[in-house]
């Protein structure tokens, strides 16, 4: 997964990555699928350890374009995890009482707790991303975010916190057929919203900014990984493959029992 991982070492260009691309399984969708399906059972094994044991905390981070497949990520991938243990947050456009505090107000009391999985559905990045792109606040004001926000993760993975920040990955021509298909598909015309239209004509300008604030954020402790996401199939198998792999690294184990724990089973038996 080295080849999709970007640090304060890398030398990043988004226009490096291929959205179409599914080089590290040319196995095909059917057998990926499979591969998804075991992956899944060790994130259900790894995230329950993790709720037990009580020690560390994951903080995943999910950004993309309009129709990137945000949502659709945590579905596949989360399914069957123990719900006490995960948190997902969708971060919309702030309200008027947070709009009163810093922008980072209102993510900071959504980071994970220890024994928990905190997942952010668009993040503290739209605060240089569309506020940059409309230009809702002066530059030398959102270029200062930069470092504030790496100062904010850093603060985080000091205090035990394990960060993955991800950017799925899809073409202008993919995000026109998702469109397509919500307003075709009954189960999906409640997603589409007509103002998608008005941010896809600033498609450059959003590409210009992710460029950047990734290349700005992007360190060894809370790294990005760019994910081509035109098939859903390849987006997953890649995202659970390093949040799997990620949690194993983290050497997590049940508590111990209570001692004598076998002494108890003749008293429940002898009731």
């Amino acid at each position: 997964m080295k080849k999709y991982r970007v640090t304060e070492k890398s030398k990043f260009n988004l226009n490096d990555f291929n959205p179409d691309e599914t080089e590290l399984w040319p196995d095909g969708k059917k057998n990926a699928k499979k591969e998804i399906k075991k992956l899944r059972e060790e994130l259900v094994d790894l995230q329950q350890t993790m709720y037990a044991e009580n020690k560390n905390k994951l903080l995943i981070v999910l950004q993309a374009m309009d129709a990137g497949g945000k949502d659709g990520t945590i579905r596949s991938i989360f399914k069957g995890v123990n719900p006490q243990g995960v948190k997902v947050t969708g971060f919309k456009v702030p309200t008027e009482e947070e709009l009163g505090h810093d922008y980072l107000w209102r993510i900071h009391k959504h980071t994970p707790k220890t024994g928990e999985i905190a997942i952010f559905n668009r993040s503290h990045y739209e605060d240089i991303l569309v506020v940059r792109v409309h230009g809702l606040v002066p530059k030398e004001r959102w270029e200062k975010r930069y470092s504030h926000i790496r100062n904010f993760e850093k603060m985080l993975v000091d205090e035990g916190t394990t960060i993955l920040k991800f950017f799925l990955h899809i073409s202008l021509d993919e995000q026109k057929e998702r469109f397509l298909e919500r307003i075709e598909i009954d189960e999906k015309k409640w997603k589409f919203n007509p103002g998608d239209l008005e941010e896809r004509k600033r498609w450059g300008d959003y590409m210009d900014a992710f460029q950047q604030a990734i290349t700005q954020t992007a360190t060894t402790d809370a790294p990005w990984y760019i994910i081509p996401a035109n098939r859903n199939w390849y987006r997953d198998y890649l995202v659970i493959s390093i949040i799997v792999d990620t949690l194993k690294k983290l050497d997590m184990k049940y508590p111990n029992p209570v001692e004598n724990i076998s002494q108890y089973k003749p008293i429940l038996m002898n009731e």
